[in-house]
């Protein structure tokens, strides 16, 4: 653990917290990144160590992480926690009971890309429930400003994970105007209508999109093709995907689902064509398309109709490693939550 230095700050409650732009490497060694990507100087590596001390922070305890919330975020920021918009004193109030459950520890990184002003993050977590830890892991996008030399880079909009068993309950923190606003896109979205048009970049739109590398934009453009592809096959039927399969990945390539459970190409087919015969799945649109040095990570909507003709809507967030065979990239691995 830190000791208390220039960089730390106490309050008259005697929570300590550290913030400084200065201790980035030192911070990397206490929670390494699996996969290094390029990150550049500026706003990019103040992102970085913004996210490295916020873990810190966030594993010293609630009252640290409430603190240090005061310097990442704004009044004005949102947080979309397993698909619910949230204030910044809502978020707070929800992650105040969460904590009560459970003691929640931050690890190590298994990704982090930075692209310009947003991020996406692939880390290892533990809950301490009843002194019974349960490792998994957790997937996240931010979207970073730079407010300038008084207030510097801070948090504008996060999405903290995807739609699951808790939309429902997390929904109980949400006030009126959050409420309405959810309410709205749940509307725009359970009647939302993929373009009957050819150009896939304007069937399947970004709407958080951002400027890549120019090292990395013949890449992009070619990782963003084969993506949109992957999209617009699943979306036309299971089994004209599973042949894409054959072009869209390489021979050895390995997926992780979204339990963690680790597939070849073959298992991969054979749990698309099961989740196929359960359920329809239609992919709507991005939230982001983030691309640095050979890896991508993706945030996107879907709208699920079950046998019973229940319709349902979702999110997922994805990691993907291309590999260049030939002229073109293949996926060689896949991480979904």
């Amino acid at each position: 653990m830190f000791g208390l230095k220039k960089n730390e700050e106490k309050n008259k409650d005697d929570v300590e917290i550290i913030n400084s732009y200065d201790n980035t490497e030192e911070l990397i060694k206490k929670y390494p990144l699996e996969n290094p990507i390029t990150v550049l100087d500026g706003l990019e590596k103040n992102i970085q160590n913004r996210l490295l001390t916020g873990f810190e922070n966030w594993n010293r305890g609630y009252k640290a992480w409430k603190k240090w919330g005061n310097i990442l975020y704004t009044n004005d920021s949102i947080f979309n926690v397993n698909g619910v918009r949230l204030t910044l004193s809502q978020y707070q109030n929800a992650m105040d009971v969460s904590l009560k459950q459970s003691n929640i520890q931050l690890g190590a990184f298994h990704n982090m890309i930075i692209n310009g002003e947003y991020t996406a993050i692939f880390y290892d977590d533990c809950k301490i429930i009843n002194g019974i830890p349960h490792n998994g892991t957790v997937m996240e996008f931010v979207w970073f400003k730079d407010y300038g030399k008084e207030l510097k880079t801070r948090v504008a909009v996060g999405w903290g994970g995807t739609k699951g068993n808790g939309f429902n309950s997390m929904r109980a923190f949400q006030g009126d105007e959050e409420r309405m606003v959810q309410d709205e896109k749940i509307h725009l979205l359970m009647n939302y209508q993929i373009p009957d048009i050819q150009n896939l970049t304007e069937k399947y739109p970004i709407l958080y999109s951002t400027e890549y590398l120019d090292k990395d934009k013949e890449k992009a453009k070619k990782f963003i093709e084969i993506i949109l592809e992957g999209f617009d096959k699943w979306n036309t039927d299971v089994e004209t995907y599973i042949e894409w399969l054959n072009t869209g990945y390489t021979e050895d390539a390995f997926s992780y689902g979204i339990n963690g459970e680790k597939r070849n190409v073959t298992d991969y087919k054979t749990a698309m064509r099961k989740l196929a015969s359960e359920q329809e799945i239609k992919k709507l649109y991005f939230y982001n398309i983030l691309i640095r040095d050979d890896w991508a990570a993706i945030h996107y909507q879907f709208i699920t109709k079950y046998a019973s003709n229940k319709r349902d809507f979702g999110d997922r967030m994805q990691f993907l490693k291309f590999k260049e065979e030939g002229n073109n990239y293949k996926i060689e691995a896949s991480w979904i939550k």
